[in-house]
């Protein structure tokens, strides 16, 4: 295990000659990501990251390779997420400009690369774990595990506010929304919370009060909106702010919180409930973390994209800690060393600290990385972390309720191979005007 991250060598590495001069050709890794289009925020912010840690890392000297230099190249394909589009985007990723790493956002893009990708034994991360199947040996899920890390708000909340014991709950139908619906069913049974209304909306609905004003006529002490993409969470919690409600709102994300912020009011939005960091909270400092520098990282991102910032935007930076680690360790860039190497990494430090291999039963492969989660609230309009808590200790207790509950909506990897995969209709993470 490796104690610190390259950030923090960066800033000793100021301290030294810099012996980057001369280096060798440059090792390329693959972005396979929507960079234009409806759904461009979940690709542009997450490459606009990895630039970032590119610059850093090549300002250090670049990537050390079995006692070489070696310049880190990011190289873009904007596939919209269209399928097609990817799968030209990968052939030319791989067989022209010969990545050592592909990174994708998955879903639907993923599905048609699925043979080309595998039998050519090209290393590839995910964003979406739904992805993972024992047919993927080379894909890998380490930077999150959704939906399972949304069990650790559903702990801590029940734990901390043990006053609100009824649960109205909301997601949409498809590849994101009915594994978040499994997994926090599971969770609130787990913490011995009622659901009171269980609402699963169509993706494109746009009806608002046809999806809370049940919710609230249950008269719950907490929302959830599960998974919900970002410009429903908005309406949503802005229609139960109109109608007076003073409970807890809890949701797996909460991108632009200060706009929800500005258009309801401080004081209905203290409290709530959510699993992704601003990363200049002071607990990320203290936490053994793949920056050394998160706030450094949070500055110098603003500073050059206003407004974009996201959980994409360090998630696939996550992902190249952990190649990078695992590339200086076997001092070699080969997909197959890396990933073996990767596997043997006990504990691998993810982004929030120690983390072990897991998944094969909900995915058939443990090519996934569990760990601690932040839980995140609001508090005095701004983001922070209330606690860490241990997506495996859960697990461990409650393993075979998230099973079932999996199976009832039929996201077992078992499952969605005799069915087919469902498409991931993703829409755009940012709420707009």
């Amino acid at each position: 295990m490796f104690s610190s991250s390259f950030a923090h060598r960066i800033a000793l590495s100021s301290l030294f000659p810099n012996d980057g001069v001369g280096m060798e050709e440059p090792i390329n890794i693959g972005f396979l990501a929507p960079l234009t289009g409806p759904v461009s925020s979940w690709g542009l912010p997450g490459l606009h990251g990895c630039q970032l840690w590119a610059e850093w890392l090549n300002r250090a000297g670049g990537l050390l390779v079995g006692g070489r230099r070696y310049p880190l190249r990011i190289l873009p394909y904007d596939c919209g997420y269209d399928p097609q589009s990817a799968l030209e985007g990968a052939r030319h990723l791989v067989l022209s400009e010969k990545v050592k790493l592909l990174m994708m956002l998955g879903g639907d893009t993923f599905t048609p690369l699925r043979s080309f990708l595998m039998q050519n034994r090209v290393l590839t991360s995910t964003l979406l774990p739904s992805d993972l199947s024992p047919d993927t040996p080379y894909l890998i899920a380490p930077s999150e595990v959704h939906p399972v890390y949304n069990v650790t708000g559903v702990d801590w909340l029940a734990a901390n506010e043990p006053q609100r014991r009824r649960v109205a709950m909301c997601s949409q139908r498809d590849a994101l929304g009915l594994p978040s619906t499994a997994t926090y069913r599971a969770a609130f049974d787990a913490a011995d919370l009622a659901i009171v209304k269980d609402i699963q909306y169509r993706p494109e609905d746009t009806d608002i009060a046809a999806i809370v004003q049940p919710m609230l006529d249950a008269r719950p002490d907490i929302l959830c909106w599960c998974t919900s993409y970002t410009p429903a969470v908005h309406a949503m919690t802005e229609y139960a702010f109109e109608r007076g409600f003073t409970g807890r709102i809890l949701s797996c994300t909460l991108d632009n919180y200060p706009r929800l912020i500005e258009r309801t009011s401080a004081g209905f939005m203290e409290g709530t409930v959510f699993q992704f960091p601003d990363f200049d909270d002071p607990e990320l400092a203290r936490k053994a973390f793949f920056f050394n520098r998160p706030s450094a990282f949070f500055e110098e991102y603003n500073a050059r994209y206003p407004g974009a910032w996201s959980a994409v935007s360090w998630e696939y930076v996550a992902i190249l800690e952990i190649w990078h680690a695992a590339v200086e360790r076997v001092a070699s860039v080969s997909p197959v060393s890396v990933l073996t190497t990767m596997k043997q990494m006990q504990p691998v430090t993810h982004a929030f600290g120690p983390a072990r291999w897991w998944g094969e039963s909900l995915f058939g492969i443990d090519n996934a990385l569990i760990g601690d989660w932040p839980v995140v609230q609001i508090r005095e309009g701004k983001a922070r972390i209330a606690a860490f808590r241990s997506i495996p200790e859960w697990l461990e207790k409650h393993e075979d309720k998230l099973r079932e509950q999996m199976r009832a909506e039929g996201q077992l990897w078992q499952q969605r191979i005799e069915l087919g995969s469902a498409p991931t209709h993703l829409i755009a993470r940012e709420a707009m005007d």
